[in-house]
């Protein structure tokens, strides 16, 4: 705790507790958002670097813990039906991440925000939004790589990833496997990387890990919630969500 509280007041350190809750409820409930009301709660109080740093080790625990809820063969059987969409998106994330200095990062937030945030407020207006010609191999690979080129470039792949499964109408536990098991791989990535660029040390990973705690909390509450609300309350509080997001983005797009 000492090594803490050299980088945070007590007062402020309650306040990124509290957020991590909400942000573990959110996640809970509909399977995503973890890392934006955390960074977006936390940045107002703290450092960037501190911020990002928080979210890290929350993130990994909770992605695992979200992919593997029903267990490995459950979490197997997600990705399998979702190779493509998964491998494809795999591979432009990766060649996208070269690009990094071409192209604005605020462009690119618009061009994610734009459409998420048209797509989930059509839904929520009653459009059914319907795939053109129903899931076909050629659609997936064409979402694929439009949410790995987009998540290699600004950092942000959660959206497309959410929209394209509500698309399909994917039933909510394998929803969330799906998401976990995409993000977690990407958590692991981010893990890494801070690692090596300084950000996650021994005073802020101490910071990170002590907001496991109320992570954890927030994502087992937020999954009794979820266990007690039918396919269609998920699918309103799915798209609820994916519209914030889609607005942040582009607020990040606009103001920086």
């Amino acid at each position: 705790m000492d090594q803490i509280y050299t980088l945070i007041t007590p007062q402020f350190l309650v306040a990124c507790i509290g957020i991590t809750l909400l942000a573990g409820v959110v996640k809970g409930v509909v399977g995503f958002a973890m890392p934006m009301i955390m960074i977006s709660g936390m940045g107002s109080l703290v450092a960037p670097e501190l911020a990002l740093a928080g979210l890290i080790l929350p993130t990994l625990v909770t992605n695992s813990m979200q992919a593997l809820r029903q267990g490995p063969g459950a979490a197997w059987v997600s990705v399998k039906r979702f190779r493509v969409f998964l491998l494809v998106g795999m591979v432009f994330m990766l060649g996208s991440a070269q690009l990094v200095s071409v192209l604005p990062v605020s462009v690119m937030l618009a061009i994610i925000g734009g459409p998420v945030a048209a797509f989930a407020c059509a839904q929520l207006l009653g459009w059914k939004g319907d795939l053109p010609g129903g899931p076909s191999q050629k659609l997936e690979i064409a979402l694929g790589a439009f949410a790995g080129f987009v998540g290699g470039l600004s950092g942000v792949w959660g959206p497309p990833v959410v929209a394209y499964l509500t698309a399909l109408g994917t039933e909510k536990r394998e929803q969330m496997r799906v998401q976990g098991v995409i993000y977690g791989l990407g958590a692991l990535l981010l893990t890494a990387a801070h690692v090596g660029s300084g950000v996650l040390n021994a005073a802020s990973a101490s910071f990170s890990a002590l907001l496991i705690i109320p992570a954890v909390a927030g994502m087992w509450i937020g999954g009794r919630i979820q266990d007690r609300i039918d396919q269609r309350l998920f699918r309103k509080a799915t798209l609820a969500v994916l519209l914030v997001a889609g607005l942040n983005l582009l607020r990040r797009a606009v103001f920086g």
